[in-house]
């Protein structure tokens, strides 16, 4: 499976990306507003994400009035040809052979296309020459055509996406909805997403997976029952006991029914929405959320996360797993203690006997 990786960069060495995907997203963000479109753009499009810093991350843009962001720009407009135009960002490795397909995400500054976002292509753009490029432009309320002029400047020979997307303040609060139609309207290859069940409460509910090395991970531990421990009103929370792939991210807004690994080995399940801004690595979402709050209750509940790939032969209590409480149930109902279900009749005799309670046996024994 493709995996999601994103690069930091943060520090001075280069970094290299290990990936098979073929879209890339590359953004630069400095008032995190951009962090959260890529994190949307992450849970509608398989892609590798790499982020852009500057050398020094301390500089402050907008101090003095936004002297030095504005200057900045300014020495870009006089002469964009000149590699001494371009301020000095991170360094870092990406094997631009690898993708067919390339998002760029960027604030608008003063029109343009925010400076270490042109330094980065400036220093690539002849690399992304027959790529299909996609722009993504964040700004407060000014147009973005200026930006789009930048991204067709500094990669010439790239096949520009038309339209470029716009989020703004007047947007923001729909840029979910926006990002998702329109990375629809790309034409990019796409994953099937994969499914899991979460059970709870006495329900269940269907989760679909990102499509990112942690889910995948994830999903080799399945089927897993927990204790899952209450937080705050409006999660539940259980620390495995390995550790997963992050690809951490700062939402801003928690939505109820996400799905989420904080660290590397927290799972942890929302069932309130609310805006937050602590960093998590998605791992997928609860597609219907009614009851979820209800079924997970106001204290600590046994969650069992399983695979969607059907009832699993021997497994009479429906946990999702076949060990010691399934011999258990079967024996009580062999002894009529307890009413038979379809699961019961393990062997397929229809009919409930003692060759059933030998099937489990040597089910949980990996004969």
């Amino acid at each position: 499976m493709k995996r999601l990786f994103t690069i930091m960069c943060a520090s001075l060495m280069a970094m290299s990306i290990a990936t098979s995907a073929r879209t890339l997203i590359a953004y630069y963000t400095y008032t995190y507003n951009v962090m959260g479109i890529v994190g949307e753009l992450s849970r509608n499009i398989e892609a590798d994400v790499v982020r852009v810093l500057p050398t020094d991350t301390t500089l402050r843009y907008e101090a003095n009035n936004y002297a030095l962001g504005s200057q900045l720009i300014a020495t870009i407009r006089n002469a964009p040809n000149d590699p001494a135009s371009y301020p000095p960002i991170q360094p870092q490795e990406v094997d631009f052979d690898l993708y067919d397909n390339i998002i760029i995400a960027t604030p608008l500054w003063w029109s343009n296309m925010a400076a270490p976002m042109q330094t980065f292509l400036f220093n690539n753009g002849s690399r992304m020459a027959g790529k299909n490029i996609a722009l993504v432009v964040s700004s407060s309320s000014s147009g973005i055509s200026s930006v789009v002029a930048d991204a067709k400047r500094l990669i010439p020979d790239g096949v520009h996406h038309d339209p470029a997307l716009w989020i703004n303040d007047t947007n923001r609060s729909s840029k979910a909805t926006l990002i998702q139609q329109w990375v629809q309207g790309l034409g990019f290859d796409q994953p099937e997403p994969q499914s899991i069940t979460v059970s709870a409460g006495g329900h269940s509910f269907t989760a679909t997976l990102e499509t990112n090395a942690t889910a995948e991970a994830f999903m080799q531990l399945l089927p897993l029952t927990v204790t899952m421990n209450e937080l705050n009103g409006n999660e539940k929370y259980h620390y495995l006991d390995t550790s997963l792939p992050t690809d951490a991210v700062r939402p801003g807004t928690i939505h109820a029914g996400d799905i989420m690994l904080y660290g590397s080995s927290c799972i942890v399940i929302f069932y309130e929405t609310f805006s937050s801004g602590y960093s998590y690595t998605r791992i997928g979402h609860i597609d219907d959320v009614t009851n979820l709050k209800a079924a997970l209750g106001q204290g600590d509940i046994e969650v069992t996360f399983g695979t969607d790939a059907g009832p699993v032969t021997g497994d009479v209590d429906g946990d999702g797993k076949v060990d010691g409480n399934d011999i258990n149930r079967i024996i009580n109902i062999v002894l009529g203690k307890e009413p038979a279900g379809d699961s019961a009749d393990v062997d397929g005799s229809v009919g409930v006997d003692g060759s059933d309670i030998n099937t489990i046996i040597n089910l949980v024994l990996g004969k």
